[in-house]
């Protein structure tokens, strides 16, 4: 990278008029990989329990996250990169996969449809008038909704939190070896972010994988070997069969968390990097609103869950990266990465389990920003938050947010402040409720 003729760089990223360097957006670039590059761990871990290839997955994984990275650094000349979401990989595989006991073929087709609908969105100008139109509260809950869901897969996955037929769930054997390097991990993660070290995901997986090679229950498998086969999950989706009534709300689901979830975070970094507007308005908004909805598709055709721009651009930010140069070193590091899948391979669940359990933190954060003191905005948001975890569904937490949305603000005579889009989808939710019991 730093062979590029520096005039090249400056054509590209105008990088005098952002008052950066290239080194500075290598150093960007570097800190934003090590935050994120959890997900190429995560993500297989995660997908291989719908029944996927894990080795292929994390090629998948890999790849999308670099083609994502560097199309948003050359066309949209943004620091921001873009990978598998997490939440909507848990809620694809144990949810959509192992709930519906749908084939992983069929999921993944349901995810593609939802980026299909998440893309003509786009294309056609909606998207931030119907980001605009859904109430504060109800983004908020889902946002931790899917925060709640993911912290309980990693206590579930660490032997934290088990299933009991009594109480539902309760605690697990809290001396085994899975539940304290999970719980270790966890805290390493929590007290490395609070001292500001933007790798605390990274070193905390790789401290609990190393705890575990010692102990003997982590065996070395190797460092690194030509990337695997994408073959066993390219272009596998049953497109047709997800095309039934059963599967419009899953849809739903993935085409509206990732009209939030990618929106957002472009608003939030940003604005953080202070390229942004009061207005939320950035420069080359159109081509990074058609980058991530595209890529997505092209995520889904891969045969990888969901893709989204990732909050963790904004610890690049912090450093300095302002432009595209930014995203681009993190999309190369990425490609590099495709070679240590053995790696990947070595580490186990309850070593990726504190990171799910800290991006849960991160996530029901949000929270706060809710007008508690206002019930018609609080029972929703409430109820969208509890009822993901609860029912282990996106799906059905949405649902339960926008119905009592109408519900309270119906009932409380408020109704001028219901937006005509919330009443039309818990609508038709009740209607999927009233055909799904008969």
């Amino acid at each position: 990278m730093s062979q590029i003729p520096p005039s090249m760089l400056e054509r590209l990223f105008q990088l005098r008029a952002h008052g950066t360097t290239v080194r500075t957006e290598l150093l960007a670039g570097l800190t934003t990989f090590l935050t994120m590059v959890y997900i190429i761990f995560v993500n297989p871990q995660i997908l291989a329990n719908a029944g996927m290839d894990q080795q292929a997955v994390f090629v998948a994984t890999c790849l999308i996250a670099a083609v994502g990275s560097i199309a948003m650094g050359l066309f949209a000349n943004l620091p921001i990169a873009l990978a598998p979401a997490m939440g909507l990989n848990a809620f694809f595989a144990f949810v959509v996969v192992g709930g519906m006991h749908l084939t992983w073929q069929t999921g993944m087709a349901a995810i593609f449809w939802g980026a299909v609908g998440f893309f003509v969105l786009t294309v056609l100008r909606v998207r931030y008038w119907l980001i605009a139109s859904i109430p504060h509260g109800l983004r908020v809950g889902i946002g931790a909704g899917i925060g709640l869901m993911i912290a309980l897969m990693g206590l579930h996955n660490a032997g934290i939190v088990v299933a009991n037929p009594v109480t539902m769930v309760t605690v697990g054997d809290l001396t085994s070896l899975p539940c304290l390097l999970g719980a270790t991990g966890f805290f390493l993660i929590a007290i490395l972010a609070a001292r500001g070290i933007h790798a605390s995901v990274l070193i905390a997986m790789a401290v609990t994988t190393g705890l575990g090679l010692a102990l003997g229950n982590v065996h070395y498998v190797g460092l690194a070997s030509p990337p695997p086969s994408l073959a066993p999950i390219l272009g596998q989706l049953d497109l047709r069969g997800a095309l039934q009534w059963p599967l419009a709300s899953v849809i739903f689901a993935f085409l509206l968390v990732s009209l939030f979830d990618s929106s957002g975070t472009l608003i939030g970094v940003t604005g953080r990097a202070g390229l942004s507007d009061a207005n939320g308005r950035f420069p080359r908004m159109k081509q990074a609103l058609l980058v991530d909805s595209s890529v997505s598709v092209l995520g889904a055709f891969m045969g990888t869950s969901a893709i989204s721009t990732y909050i963790e651009s904004s610890a690049g930010v912090a450093v300095g990266g302002r432009t595209g140069l930014t995203a681009l070193t993190v999309g190369v590091l990425f490609i590099l990465a495709v070679f240590f899948a053995p790696l990947a391979q070595m580490v186990p669940a309850y070593a990726a389990a504190g990171a799910l359990i800290y991006v849960g933190v991160l996530m029901t954060s949000e929270l706060t920003k809710v007008r508690w003191d206002d019930l018609t905005e609080a029972v929703p948001a409430f109820a969208t938050a509890v009822m993901m975890p609860f029912c282990f569904s996106i799906t059905e937490g949405i649902a339960a947010g926008f119905i009592a949305y109408a519900v309270m603000k119906l009932g409380t005579g408020r109704w001028r402040e219901l937006p005509w889009c919330v009443v039309v989808v818990a609508l038709l939710f009740i209607i999927k409720f009233g055909l799904d019991a008969h």
